[in-house]
């Protein structure tokens, strides 16, 4: 038994896609009610449609979260969430933007066609070599399904990427 511990701690840090992980690892991750809270009051009827949309980087995640995190003017980051994909923070990983906490609009543009009552997600892949994983699938799906109920938002009007799995 001991050893078993030992090889599932030593894996820690794997997704439960590749196979033996951690699940106390797993666990360390926000709840998605913890990850929604915003420092501004949120109207039951201020958000209509969610958008997912990826990054078109495959590892530039940290650079991305560095941005979210307050490294940059909040206009650098286009969406309200970041999924993290393992790179720059842990898979799965729900990470907030400035917009969300205030809760304002992202800024309309070329890759986006929503409202000012959209909902921006952000999932760290490229969709052509790197897919999302398993872990970042999982974490939006429960995000999506928070803020349609919390927000009375219709399956319709959420639009995810053309191939997501």
């Amino acid at each position: 038994m001991t050893v078993g511990a030992v090889a599932l701690m030593a894996l820690g840090n794997n997704a439960p896609s590749a196979g033996p992980f951690c699940l106390a690892n797993y666990y360390r991750l926000d709840s998605i009610d913890a990850a929604i809270v915003s420092q501004a009051p949120q109207s039951p009827h201020r958000w209509s449609t969610i958008e997912i949309y990826y990054s078109s980087t495959r590892t530039g995640n940290i650079e991305y979260l560095a941005n979210l995190r307050g490294l940059a003017s909040p206009a650098a980051i286009n969406c309200h969430f970041c999924i993290s994909n393992g790179f720059g923070g842990l898979d799965g990983q729900i990470e907030t933007s400035e917009k969300w906490q205030r809760q304002w609009s992202v800024t309309p543009s070329q890759s986006w066609y929503g409202s000012n009552q959209t909902i921006r997600i952000c999932v760290i892949a490229d969709d052509k070599t790197r897919h999302p994983t398993d872990c970042q699938i999982k974490r939006v799906e429960a995000l999506v399904e928070r803020f349609c109920r919390k927000f009375y938002i219709t399956p319709d009007s959420v639009y995810y990427p053309s191939d997501w799995r």
